[in-house]
């Protein structure tokens, strides 16, 4: 098998390092209108939305606060009728995934015409027309600022689903390492936790000989590997957070997942943890990504193997004991970041594995997978050896 045809475009420009804020002011229309997006009110306590407000210099700007881990359609909405009474004509989303998945759901709204839940129902597929925004990340994980997908969750109907949109790529990204050393460790475990599953996604599939992708893939987790530990034991070490922060953006922009097959499933089947459980994105996908290796070894038999000698430098030509060890290894990795890897460890029993079924049934998720093959049935195994 060969590399799949494909075509590959990121016209997202990034703007990264140090005491980059301030050119906000070059990237940013001066005519602009702009509604600065934020969360919980981080940004405020750490000085960053002050040095954005200063960047934007006379232009009119507003704040919009209150985006929540896990974005939710129903706050979302209320921003979108902001910008709708106010005229806002440019976003700036200044936070983590949720603040930047928000915004890009917010202005794919503003014009939508309609019942604008479709735009979720339809994956952001029915998406027409947007209002320009950027970013300003200070959470490194999800790849958010330089991909055009999100994820919006809806607590009326307990759904968690994605959007991807082309219309959805921000014009830009203005990624300072430092913005990100106030973070509490727990979120920068997270975030590690969330690229390495994200390259994980794109590159334990099934080999075509996609060299390039491969050794990117494996560059990025044996990067990942490295500088997460060290960024979690020294925060404000600017080099190894810089690295992490990179490889996190670079493990989700097309790159690594261009004319490749790819999975996804942790992914679907994490979200719903996350909906009915609450448990943090990257802490559902720690759990499962363990036991989807395991349920699907021999699907992936072939990449388990070169994961485990190229990133593992596992050795020997016993391929099954190379298989059991790398996954032993995945899951040691995780629990090294401090995230606890069963689910009964954030005590959820048993009955979450109907429950989890029951959700991929009514999000139409019955074959997951690169081939299609993960069914309701591998699903529940999968959430069975979770436990």
């Amino acid at each position: 098998m060969a590399l799949q045809n494909f075509e590959f475009c990121n016209p997202t420009r990034i703007v990264f390092g140090k005491e980059t804020i301030q050119k906000l002011n070059d990237l940013i229309p001066a005519t602009a209108k702009v509604l600065i997006i934020i969360g919980g009110g981080s940004v405020r306590k750490n000085g960053t939305l002050s040095e954005v407000e200063t960047a934007l210099g006379k232009r009119q700007f507003a704040v919009f606060e209150g985006i929540e881990p896990n974005p939710t359609f129903e706050t979302s909405m209320k921003a979108v009728e902001k910008i709708r009474k106010e005229n806002f004509d440019f976003l700036l989303g200044v936070g983590g995934g949720s603040v930047m998945d928000a915004t890009k759901f917010i202005t794919g709204a503003v014009h939508y015409k309609g019942d604008t839940w479709e735009i979720v129902t339809h994956g952001g597929k029915n998406i027409t027309q947007v209002l320009p925004f950027g970013f300003v990340p200070t959470l490194p994980a999800t790849g958010s600022e330089m991909n055009c997908g999100g994820v919006i969750s809806r607590r009326a109907t307990n759904d968690k689903l994605p959007i991807m949109n082309s219309l959805l790529y921000p014009l830009f990204s203005v990624i300072d390492p430092t913005k990100t050393y106030s973070l509490p460790e727990k979120q920068v475990a997270n975030g590690i936790a969330d690229a390495f599953v994200h390259v994980m996604e794109q590159y334990l599939t099934y080999p075509i000989n996609a060299a390039v992708q491969d050794r990117f893939s494996e560059g990025l987790l044996l990067t990942l590997i490295e500088e997460g530990h060290k960024t979690l034991k020294n925060p404000t070490d600017y080099e190894s957070r810089a690295n992490f922060i990179w490889a996190a953006t670079m493990a989700l922009n097309g790159l690594i997942g261009a004319g490749v097959p790819q999975d996804w499933a942790t992914h679907m089947i994490g979200h719903e943890l996350t909906i009915l459980y609450g448990i943090d994105h990257g802490r559902t996908l720690s759990i499962l990504l363990p036991s989807l290796m395991n349920e699907m070894r021999k699907d992936k038999h072939g990449k388990l193997v070169q994961y485990g000698r190229r990133v593992w430098g596992l050795q020997g030509n016993d391929e099954e004991k190379i298989i059991d060890e790398a996954i032993d290894k995945t899951r040691a990795f995780f629990e090294s970041l401090g995230i606890k890897t069963y689910l009964k460890e954030y005590d959820v029993d048993s009955s979450a594995v109907e429950k989890v079924v029951e959700q991929l049934r009514r999000h139409h998720l019955t074959a997951l997978g690169e081939k299609g093959n993960i069914t309701l049935e591998v699903s529940r195994r999968i959430v069975e050896a979770s436990l």
